[in-house]
């Protein structure tokens, strides 16, 4: 028997419309199983969709993501584009998302009864060094990263990619099948920096995603990354701009506390705006 299924397209990382990171989001995903959700989502064709279930343990609601070709234990724009959507009818302030990388609590501000802005507490990333990146900067078409290349794992994975400058990352015209073979499952996140001013480009052919318009989980690791390195202090806001070679420009603010040899909480934040609503039936 066929049933009805109400989602929700959001922009996420913006404020503008037909900017930032689109994100689907099924607000009731009861009753779908996981190839049903894969179909869905690739359907929709978003770098990633979210499907919102009943929660298991203390959280408000519960969250599976897929991109088209995979799921995802946790990312960052599905987690706040998802908050935005569900946390205004419920006028919650604070919204605790069980997810496969543990419970995400996001903390919503408000003008009135409209949520302006979101920040999520994200899973703490774990960190090796990639020993030989020679493969993947060929890939990218770069010679060398001023920055170790390290990679990151808090829930997905992210390769870090260092750049002297902004006009470098704007160049950059990656080989896309050598750079799905150097990275697997994992992001590319190729980025520059001047202060905490951060201009990022993120690819994910990997994940059936090629570019990706704003990478909240690669964020936080970001502001992890550059403080580890001494190139921000602990608990500097960055401002981290994505998205523009695409179209759809991006604005994400991470912060990362703690010290060398331990990081203690990761934050990223940013704004969203709901753009469309639709349904399928299954």
């Amino acid at each position: 028997m066929s049933r009805t299924y109400r989602f929700v397209i959001v922009d996420v990382f913006t404020d503008v419309p037909f900017t930032g990171n689109q994100l689907g989001v099924f607000t009731n995903a009861e009753g779908l199983s996981g190839e049903q959700m894969q179909a869905l989502a690739q359907e929709l064709g978003f770098s990633e969709t979210t499907f919102v279930l009943r929660p298991k343990a203390d959280g408000d609601i519960r969250m599976r993501i897929f991109t088209p070709v995979r799921e995802l234990p946790f990312a960052g724009h599905p987690t706040l584009g998802t908050a935005f959507v569900i946390a205004g009818p419920l006028q919650k302030v604070l919204l605790k998302i069980e997810t496969d990388a543990g419970i995400v609590p996001v903390v919503l501000e408000r003008e009135g009864a409209r949520i302006v802005f979101g920040r999520m507490e994200q899973p703490l990333p774990t960190v090796r060094t990639v020993e030989d990146p020679r493969r993947l900067l060929d890939a990218l078409g770069v010679r060398e990263s001023p920055l170790p290349v390290e990679r990151y794992d808090n829930g997905p994975q992210h390769l870090l990619v260092a750049l002297g400058s902004s006009a470098e990352v704007t160049a950059l015209r990656p080989d896309m099948q050598r750079l799905s073979g150097a990275a697997g499952n994992a992001t590319v996140s190729c980025f520059s920096w001047s202060g905490s001013a951060v201009k990022a480009r993120v690819f994910a052919p990997g994940l059936g995603a090629g570019e990706d318009a704003a990478t909240g989980s690669a964020a936080g690791p970001l502001a992890v990354h550059l403080a580890r390195h001494g190139q921000i202090e602990w608990g500097q806001e960055i401002e981290i701009s994505q998205g523009t070679e695409i179209g759809r420009p991006s604005v994400l603010w991470a912060t990362a506390e703690g010290e060398p040899g331990q990081v203690r909480r990761v934050e990223v934040g940013g704004a969203a705006v709901v753009v469309a609503r639709g349904e399928f039936t299954v």
